[in-house]
C-alpha cells in the first residue's frame, strides 16, 4: 500500500518536506526551548502572514513574502527590544496582530476571488510545491551548516550569555543571526502545518527528547528523528483517512509526549 501512495508525485514531495522540516524543526526547536523563545516564535509566525497576503496582492510567491516579514519582525523585535527596554511580550503581541492584519488587508485588496489560506494557516503537507522542497533544502543547508561550524559559540550563547560576553564572543551578531535562523524555519514549516499550529511541532519533539536527557546534541539529534516519525507518520494517517494533515501530525506529536511523559514517570 505504501508503494502506490508514494507513486503520486504530491505524496513524494510531501514526504520529502516532512523529512526536510524535520530537520531544522529538530535543531531550531531546541535552541527556541533553550532560549526560551517560544512566544517570539510565535509572534514571528503569525507576522508572516502579512508577507503571503503581500504575495498573492503582488502577484509573487507567497512564501517568498513570508520570508521578507518574518526577518524582518523578528529583527526589529529584537532591536526595539534592545532599544526601548519595551515588555517583550507586548511588544510581540503588537508585531503578531499587526502581521495578521496587514495579511487579511493585502488578501481583500487582491483582484479576482480571494484565494484560500487555509494551507498557511492550518497547513496541508500534501500540496508542498517543488518551490517550497527547494526553499526547504536552501533553509536546511544554512542551519546544519551555521549551528554546527560555530557549535561553541552557539552552545556557550544559549547557556550563559554573560560569560560569552566575558569572552569576547560577538553575542549581538549571534542573537540576530538566531532571529533570521527561526524566522527561516518557521516559514519552512507553514506549508506542513500552518501559522497557527507551527509552534507545536517547533516544541514537542524537543520537549520529549528533554524527558530523556540533557544533552544538547542529544537532544538535537533525538528531536530530529521524533519529529520525523510525528511528520511521516501524521502525513500518511492524513492521507488514509482523508483529513488535515497539519492538524493530525500536531496531535500525534501531542500524543506522544503524553506517553513518553507517562513511561518517563512509571
Amino acid at each position: 500500500m505504501i508503494d502506490a501512495i508514494l507513486n503520486y508525485n504530491f505524496m513524494q514531495n510531501a514526504l520529502i518536506a516532512a523529512i526536510l522540516a524535520s530537520v531544522a524543526c529538530g535543531i531550531i526547536g531546541t535552541i527556541i526551548i533553550e532560549k526560551k523563545l517560544v512566544m517570539l516564535s510565535g509572534g514571528v509566525a503569525h507576522t508572516s502572514f502579512g508577507g503571503i497576503g503581500l504575495g498573492y496582492l503582488m502577484g509573487f510567491e507567497p512564501i517568498i513574502g513570508a520570508f521578507i516579514f518574518s526577518i524582518i519582525s523578528s529583527l526589529s523585535i529584537s532591536h526595539i527590544n534592545r532599544r526601548a527596554k519595551t515588555n517583550s511580550d507586548a511588544l510581540i503581541g503588537m508585531f503578531w496582530s499587526t502581521g495578521m492584519a496587514l495579511g487579511i488587508l493585502f488578501i481583500a485588496f487582491t483582484e479576482g476571488y480571494p484565494p484560500d489560506m487555509n494551507s498557511y494557516l492550518f497547513g496541508d503537507i500534501l500540496t508542498v510545491s517543488n518551490i517550497s522542497i527547494n526553499m526547504m533544502i536552501i533553509v536546511d543547508i544554512i542551519v546544519i551548516g551555521s549551528i554546527f561550524m560555530f557549535f561553541n559559540y552557539w552552545k556557550a550563547y544559549l547557556f550563559d550569555e554573560e560569560f560569552a560576553k566575558v569572552l569576547g564572543m560577538p553575542t549581538r551578531f549571534l542573537e540576530n543571526f538566531l532571529f533570521i535562523l527561526i524566522a527561516l524555519t518557521i516559514v519552512t514549516l507553514l506549508k506542513v502545518v500552518g501559522i497557527i499550529l507551527v509552534l507545536a511541532l517547533l516544541t514537542i519533539p524537543p520537549s520529549i527528547a528533554k524527558l530523556f536527557t540533557y544533552d544538547f546534541k542529544k537532544i538535537i539529534v533525538t528531536s530530529i528523528i521524533l519529529g520525523m516519525i510525528i511528520t511521516i507518520s501524521g502525513l500518511f494517517i492524513s492521507y488514509q483517512f482523508n483529513i488535515a494533515s497539519g492538524a493530525t501530525i500536531i496531535l500525534l506529536g501531542t500524543m506522544m509526549y503524553f506517553i513518553a511523559f507517562i513511561i518517563k514517570k512509571v
